[in-house]
């Protein structure tokens, strides 16, 4: 079958973890593997054993290794979207495509793809980023707060920058009645409703 061929085609078939640290290790040094990677182990002490060790049981680890090798050491294509889906050693590689040469890395260009990593992961923190050559998102935080710019908007109730002093139902609002203390209440002069006597008027004379 066409998919078992490609299969085969891929050059990590075959390629056990301790050849693999092998050959990137004497090629390029833990040194620069640190640096494109940023696997601890390609740091502190690093060995092909204790590498070996660690990338053995750490899955997300090992696959940027064989990524790695895949497509800097032996200069393939970048994968497509759907086949970078799929572990490295799980792709399949068209039978047009054949290894190159290993791509020349240094220090200083490591450094260069981690500021550019850093920025552009910075970028989608802060939800913006890049779209047709411009710049998108974060608008909130540079966006100016509007000013009140009519009478009816600074006379508004709902504005958090000016103290409430209307009530709810204006100057005779039912709320006023509680604000007046019980001396006043007692000597205040009350017309009492059209159309009705108190019956008790004559006992509180």
């Amino acid at each position: 079958m066409n998919d078992k061929t490609n299969y085969q085609n891929n050059p990590l078939h075959g390629i056990g973890l301790n050849k693999l640290i092998t050959i990137l290790s004497d090629h390029y040094g833990f040194e620069i593997l640190y640096a494109y990677l940023n696997i601890n182990c390609f740091n502190a002490n690093p060995s092909i054993e204790s590498s070996e060790k660690f990338l053995k049981k750490t899955d997300w680890a090992r696959e940027k290794v064989e990524g790695f090798y895949l497509y800097e050491y032996m200069s393939l294509p970048r994968a497509s979207a759907k086949e970078f889906e799929l572990p490295p050693r799980d792709r399949t590689i068209p039978q047009d495509q054949t290894p190159g040469e290993p791509n020349e890395l240094s220090l200083e260009d490591a450094e260069k793809l981690r500021e550019k990593r850093a920025q552009k992961a910075a970028e989608f923190g802060n939800g913006t980023g890049y779209r047709h050559g411009k710049k998108f998102g974060n608008e909130k935080a540079t966006k100016p707060k509007r000013p009140a710019s009519s009478s009816s908007a600074s006379n508004s109730p709902y504005q958090n920058d000016k103290p409430k002093t209307a009530k709810p139902f204006g100057g005779n609002s039912y709320s006023n009645s509680f604000n007046k203390s019980d001396d006043k209440k007692s000597t205040d002069d009350k017309t009492p409703s059209s159309g009705s006597s108190d019956p008790w008027a004559k006992w509180k004379e």
